[in-house]
């Protein structure tokens, strides 16, 4: 599930690499974490993992149930996951909770999908390599997930029908439309393609916004194992994500996809502005690169 894949000329890209944008065990251990800190992390770990795993046993049974139950289920599950891997949540808005909505959001770490999950649940689009990811794979496939193949352009329109039938019959669609994790200091550019979905079933926009406190600690891009950032989140002290939901954006009311991924763009960035700037370094790697394209990408983006 890990490693560099080949660069397509299409396919997004971010310049985050772990040795820029992550802390790792050992910076979080010279920072103070002794031996009682090593047991609370373990706790933390197992405690998250059996959360994970209790979801996947139930999740064939939870198919019986009816619709608003089982969403109702999703959504304490996933805050249940994200309380056990001893992550704090602050939630700013009140998002649309019924009717069709495609929800788009920044991405930054592997924690995004539950933390959007736990309070707007819906169909998630994600690369086709998740569905051979272990657990998380068999658990993505049993939440409906859409699935696409991220080299196969030409997949790319059977995916938009795919999430404007989803949409169209009133249920909720979530992407990631940076199409590439970062490590939470800048927003990369939304690629257009997923909102011609809204403008097709005539459904509004949910920017949704993630910061995470410390900034690096919960940053799942470039080559860096899963396990590795399992251990950074669990192993910080007091991490903590504010998820912020803008006003939704009326998708009518913009005369194009590109139009209104920009506007969902601006949406997204504009909620971190203030806590953004405190965070970024004296030279980050972003600020060299948002004047080129980048290089390096970030390879499990699950958008």
């Amino acid at each position: 599930m890990n490693g560099t894949t080949a660069l397509s000329p299409w396919l997004p890209t971010a310049p985050c690499t772990p040795g820029h944008c992550a802390a790792h065990p050992e910076t979080v251990h010279r920072a103070g974490a002794a031996a009682a800190g090593a047991v609370r992390a373990s706790v933390r770990l197992t405690a998250g993992l059996l959360t994970v795993l209790l979801g996947v046993l139930l999740a064939p049974a939870s198919g019986l149930l009816p619709a608003a139950t089982r969403l109702a289920l999703v959504r304490h599950w996933m805050r249940a996951v994200v309380r056990a891997f001893g992550v704090r949540v602050r939630y700013e808005g009140a998002p649309d909770a019924t009717g069709p909505l495609l929800v788009v959001a920044n991405h930054v770490s592997w924690l995004d999908i539950p933390l959007i999950a736990a309070v707007l649940p819906g169909r998630m689009v994600a690369k086709a390599e998740v569905r051979r990811w272990p657990v998380l794979g068999t658990l993505a496939a049993l939440g409906g997930t859409l699935f696409i193949d991220r080299d196969g352009l030409r997949a790319l329109p059977g995916t938009v029908r795919a999430m404007t039938a989803v949409l169209a019959g009133g249920g909720r669609v979530i992407v990631f439309p940076e199409g590439s994790t970062w490590c939470g200091r800048v927003v990369g550019r939304f690629r257009p393609a997923a909102f011609q979905a809204a403008l097709d079933a005539g459904c509004a926009v949910q920017p949704v916004r993630i910061d995470y406190r410390p900034t690096d600690a919960a940053a799942y891009v470039g080559d860096d194992p899963l396990a590795a950032s399992l251990w950074r989140v669990v192993t910080t002290r007091r991490p903590t994500a504010v998820v912020r939901m803008p006003e939704p954006l009326p998708g009518l009311r913009h005369p194009d996809r590109r139009a209104l991924a920009a506007a969902a763009e601006r949406a997204v960035a504009q909620r971190a502005v203030a806590s953004d700037s405190a965070n970024l370094p004296s030279l980050s790697v972003h600020q060299r690169s948002r004047s080129r394209s980048a290089s390096a990408s970030s390879s499990r983006t699950p958008a």
